[in-house]
């Protein structure tokens, strides 16, 4: 955090140095900087390449809640160093964000946006942002759990599937020991996860329920829960909350994001969890996390952390 202050048409830090802030700053909607004075937007609106109409109140507050998951996400996406270019910088492979609202088609007839991934591009609906659509959604589904940053952190996990194992034989092959060989049609899949329900034993294999609908959702799934996991730890060992190590060692600021064993971060979890579920119960609130990971969860969850750590992990190693 910087403190600054004004200074005619000027921002100054603290030290005197003039900064620039991130334009969507005017909407109340982000307090990043810049990184450069030519730049309008920071390290994480830059990839917005639609928004909702923001003369409209409500489309504002939606604004304002993804742009927070955004910036939330970015900041792990650029904590390891993941390869994150932009649509501008690389329309092929780079990231570009569509917050898209519902539209009333020609027929009168309600055409609700599709929270999805291809190539880089990734469309939310703007109403995921209210509270009240989200849990309608979330109960049709019978969710466990659906929030703004956990779409953000999902859809992402597709982009580095397509990035970082899909152009990779060695990563593609040790993916598909885990999670299935992704080749199996995916069209067909989801239809029959909507249709006929997941396996009666999902709850076995899977993180969630979705997970079970193809490969390819298993992993943005496993994806999704171990950014859930390092940036709540982070944050939880920031507040003082939790601390690692033996009772002669301990260590009172733990950084997951830093951390190359696995098994540190995977013990310290559960702990956190189940206390920060015991704390929301005490206010009748639902669970933070309300999942159970066994130890087939865990070997991929733990692929994810090996993929994000591993070193060249930004180009194939054996296209």
């Amino acid at each position: 955090m910087k403190a600054l202050q004004k200074s005619g048409d000027a921002w100054l830090s603290q030290s005197g140095q003039v900064v620039t802030l991130c334009e969507n700053f005017q909407y109340g909607a982000c307090n990043w900087l810049c990184h450069s004075p030519q730049a309008r937007y920071c390290a994480a609106c830059q990839y917005n390449r639609t928004i909702p109409n923001l003369q409209s109140p409500e489309n504002l507050q939606a604004f304002k809640k993804l742009a927070q998951g955004a910036r939330r996400l970015f900041y792990a996406v650029h904590r390891w160093g993941l390869p994150a270019p932009t649509k501008i910088e690389n329309p092929s492979e780079g990231i570009a964000f569509d917050f898209l609202e519902d539209q009333i088609d020609e027929s009168g007839n309600l055409r609700k946006v599709m929270t999805g991934h291809d190539a880089g591009l990734i469309t939310l609906a703007a109403s995921e942002a209210s509270d009240l659509e989200r849990l309608k959604r979330q109960e049709a589904l019978n969710e466990k759990y659906r929030t703004v940053l956990g779409h953000f952190r999902h859809e992402i996990g597709h982009y580095y599937w397509d990035r970082l194992i899909g152009v990779d034989r060695r990563r593609l092959d040790a993916f598909r020991v885990i999670f299935g060989d992704e080749r199996v049609d995916y069209a067909e899949s989801l239809k029959r996860n909507y249709t006929d329900g997941p396996p009666q034993n999902w709850a076995d294999l899977y993180v969630s329920s979705y997970a079970s609908s193809h490969p390819w959702e298993d992993f943005a799934e496993s994806w999704a829960h171990y950014l859930h996991m390092v940036d709540t730890l982070e944050t939880a060992s920031a507040l003082g909350v939790v601390s690692v190590g033996t009772e002669e060692n301990t260590h009172p600021y733990f950084d997951p994001y830093l951390e190359k064993q696995f098994d540190k971060v995977w013990s310290a979890w559960p702990v956190l969890a189940v206390k920060l579920n015991e704390i929301n119960r005490a206010m009748g609130m639902p669970d933070i996390y309300p999942f159970v990971v066994n130890e087939v969860i865990k070997s991929k969850i733990e692929f994810v952390h090996n993929l994000i750590k591993e070193p060249n992990r930004d180009g194939p190693s054996n296209p």
